[in-house]
């Protein structure tokens, strides 16, 4: 199943293939059902015909639609329960992007965002100025790795996505800042102590995981269809 609503610059889509996978008809259909009533349709919006990689190799035709297009073409399906079922998590889910959206625009939102960049990029010195000379000089052969690694780990603490950081609610945001900062502190005091680097890194892991007990955040549901 493709994800069910995706962002694009401010505005958030599905297409016919969601819907029709979604609510169990054939995908022809439901793309001729939008063309029965393409020019009602066109009254709410653009609507966009795009092409994708299909499993037979053949590119795909699918159509993008906005919500309110969305909205008006789960009204013309015939309902049953799956459809019943799929209509109300795309409703649900169209309201969760766009409170998400708001979210972005909020000065809280991208000051937070602005200070997280900053706290990375001093992260980014502590490990480039002190753990990967620390490293190697105690035999790491892979060293120049060490800033993916610390990467990883905020990202698997968080359980979040490679790439996902400008798609999260502020609360990740914050946490995110919060144990990039935490890893700079603990790996500068640690390597001026010389602690082995391996060492440094099981510490960084076990206060990471601490830190994200005490944050209580919410559940994180999916946002990977962003294009923001």
């Amino acid at each position: 199943m493709h994800d069910l609503v995706r962002i694009k610059g401010n505005d958030v889509f599905t297409d016919s293939l969601v819907i029709a996978e979604g609510t169990g008809n054939n995908h022809k259909s439901v793309k001729q059902t939008i063309k029965d009533y393409e020019a009602r349709i066109k009254t709410l919006g653009t609507l966009s015909f795009l092409k994708r990689e299909s499993t037979g190799g053949r590119p795909e035709e699918i159509i993008e639609l906005n919500e309110p297009q969305a909205s008006f073409v789960i009204t013309l399906l015939r309902n049953n329960d799956v459809t019943v079922d799929f209509k109300l998590a795309l409703v649900s889910e169209f309201y969760r992007m766009r409170r998400f959206l708001l979210e972005k625009q909020t000065a809280d939102w991208q000051q937070s965002r602005l200070d997280g960049k900053k706290v990375r990029r001093g992260e980014t010195d502590v490990i480039l100025t002190k753990l990967i000379p620390l490293a190697e000089s105690q035999g790491s052969k892979n060293a120049g790795k060490l800033y993916m690694a610390y990467s990883k780990l905020v990202n698997a603490t968080l359980g979040i996505d490679a790439g996902q950081r400008d798609k999260l609610p502020l609360a990740y945001v914050d946490a995110i800042r919060f144990m990039e900062r935490l890893i700079s502190n603990i790996v500068s005091q640690e390597a001026n102590k010389q602690t082995h680097y391996k060492e440094i890194y099981q510490v960084c892991k076990a206060k990471c995981s601490i830190a994200k007990e005490l944050s209580f955040l919410p559940k994180l549901e999916r946002l990977s269809g962003c294009d923001v």
